[in-house]
């Protein structure tokens, strides 16, 4: 029997993680009736995360109590078509969350504006390589939203997040000590860099050297006491290090929580509802127009929340999901091109090198998420590497994110794997170390995509989202070069014994990597090539915005929470000065 249907919203919110919580706040603000909905639990700072015991590193960081369980929600996963898929029954190599907050919780904090020609890769590389620089399986496209576009979204939401970081472009003039390559920001952060510790202090000294240009990672672990837009208060990180996979008790972390559940939560017309699992995206007879959603509430009884408004805010696997599962836009089929509900999907490629010093005490139990110092000179186009071989780029860090005891044991090559030497490695090791990363990006290409999985099916007997992915060759020379100079900048820094963890082919969905999924569902001016137009609104129903990671059309190298954040702001300006003034398409087809 049909669900009875409840009262109806001016809009129903599918996801409470960054996305879902900023629009959910700009809505609410403006006097709509919002309903969030939310698969995972609730979690609230005082509660779930007292310091206590919110550093318990085998509860989150092994057990991944934060992250989504595979029982409740999987992928499947193959590296190629022709090969068959199977279920991911254990998290590996990225950590999709769960929860009230999102990964917002677990998130470490490194936040970034993408670069101006982020947004218009494909005319960028055009325009300054010719038509031969782009393979030809390549699917990379322009955004159809400039960076100039959406510089004030990002300003708001740094504003709001309490962002400590360091300008490098303050309105067209560079500033010393900050990223030289960034975009033109209209303003200075809100709060100032982190102090830095030894590791990368000694790795800034070591880049500086050689003619890079380092800067302090951009970081939501608050530097210093901050009070933002909404009155709310956030406070200064204490290096304690169990950011990355954890919620942070410290009020210190800028997550939905900390910067804006205060706010929502003394609104009356806004409503969270946890434990509820969004089953399909429920449409008028003619598909146009959404009604509202079907979800299963914490105690499996089947609801209709009706809608003037759908928000799709969730992770990238689940937006594409629910898009494919509603029957929302055609399917991308890699055999023709046609499509674009699954097309574009594109990961993040990494490498890292760690350096053992004989001497030298870096004390890897003081950190942070984001806290590190940071060389972009060899990020997007910035060297001309298409002369070299490959598009896109990487830039390079030392993060010092925080020594935990179970999982950070780094030794030195030919260390035995167990026993008293092993022992005495560790003892002498742990201090005596310090960690190199390459974040590089991702080209979207034909042969990755997202669709339904034909066999397996989850606990609702709706077919899982099956993942097809394996490293671009693009992408594993591009990382290579960048690899290369990590280990140059690591060898200046005179250490005792080094290892260069190099990123090979194929992609294995076993060991971490990073949970920065992103594609699917991507925004563009073309709705031949994209599921949603440059405002996030479904080319095909109109009052359906689609919001997240999902939306990006291939990855450029950074973290991408401060880029969602200000889509998703960028968003809900669009839905009321846009859209509620009269409701239809922003775009025309």
């Amino acid at each position: 029997m049909p669900a009875e249907p409840l009262p109806a919203a001016d809009a129903v919110i599918i996801g409470f993680g960054w996305s879902g919580a900023l629009i959910a706040e700009a809505l609410s603000a403006a006097g709509l009736g919002v309903v969030v909905l939310e698969r995972g639990p609730y979690r609230d700072t005082a509660s779930d995360f007292p310091p206590g015991f919110a550093p318990d590193e085998l509860r989150y960081a092994v057990r991944h109590d934060l992250v989504v369980p595979t029982a409740q929600n999987t992928i499947t996963f193959r590296n190629r078509a022709g090969q068959t898929a199977l279920p991911v029954r254990q998290w590996g190599s990225f950590l999709p969350a769960s929860g009230a907050g999102g990964g917002g919780v677990h998130w470490n904090g490194q936040t970034w504006r993408f670069r101006p020609s982020d947004f218009v890769l494909r005319s960028h590389l055009l325009d300054a390589h010719g038509h031969g620089v782009i393979p030809g399986d390549v699917t990379i496209q322009d955004w159809g939203v400039t960076y100039a576009e959406l510089e004030p979204f990002y300003d708001r939401f740094e504003y709001l997040a309490g962002i400590s970081g360091r300008a490098g472009n303050l309105r067209g003039r560079l500033q010393q000590g900050g990223n030289p390559f960034e975009g033109p920001r209209q303003r200075d952060y809100p709060t100032p860099p982190m102090r830095m510790t030894l590791a990368p202090t000694r790795f800034a000294d070591a880049a500086r050297a050689l003619g890079y240009h380092p800067f302090p990672q951009p970081s939501a672990n608050l530097s210093e006491p901050y009070t933002n837009p909404l009155g709310v208060v956030i406070g200064p990180c204490s290096y304690c290090g169990f950011c990355e996979r954890f919620g942070c008790g410290n009020y210190s972390k800028a997550s939905p929580q900390t910067a804006l559940m205060p706010v929502l939560r003394r609104r009356p017309n806004f409503a969270l509802r946890t434990g509820a699992e969004v089953l399909e995206i429920a449409r008028a007879p003619d598909g146009r127009h959404a009604r509202g959603v079907r979800y299963v509430d914490a105690d499996g009884v089947e609801r209709y929340q009706r809608a003037e408004l759908v928000i799709l805010a969730a992770y990238t696997f689940e937006n594409v999901r629910l898009l494919l599962l509603s029957g929302i836009g055609q399917p991308y089929d890699p055999r023709d091109g046609s499509g674009v509900v699954g097309r574009n999907y594109a990961y993040q490629t990494t490498a890292s090198v760690q350096l053992f010093f004989d001497d030298t005490r870096f004390n890897p139990f003081i950190g942070a998420g984001a806290l590190g110092m940071v060389v972009d000179d060899l990020n997007a186009d910035g060297r001309d590497h298409a002369r070299l071989g490959f598009i896109g780029g990487a830039h390079l860090a030392a993060m010092q994110s925080g020594g935990r005891p179970i999982l950070s044991r780094p030794t030195r090559p030919g260390t035995p794997r167990w026993g008293g030497a092993w022992k005495h490695a560790v003892a002498r090791d742990y201090l005596r170390n310090a960690s190199l990363g390459a974040s590089g990006s991702s080209v979207s290409h034909r042969g990755a995509w997202l669709d339904l999985d034909p066999t397996y099916r989850d606990r609702h007997g709706r077919r899982l989202l099956r993942m097809t992915f394996d490293f671009h060759a693009n992408d594993l020379r591009m990382i290579q070069h960048a690899t290369d100079r990590l280990a140059g900048i690591g060898r200046a820094m005179e250490p005792a014994a080094m290892v260069v963890n190099e990123r090979r082919g194929p992609y294995s969905i076993v060991p971490y990597q990073s949970t920065h999924n992103v594609g699917g569902a991507v925004m563009g001016p073309d709705p031949a090539t994209s599921v949603v137009n440059p405002w996030l609104q479904s080319w095909d129903v109109a009052n359906l915005f689609v919001v997240g990671a999902s939306s990006f059309p291939q990855n450029p190298s950074y973290n991408p929470t401060g880029t969602v954040g200000a889509l998703a702001l960028r968003a809900a300006n669009a839905i009321l000065t846009r859209y509620l003034p009269s409701p239809g398409p922003l775009v025309s087809r």
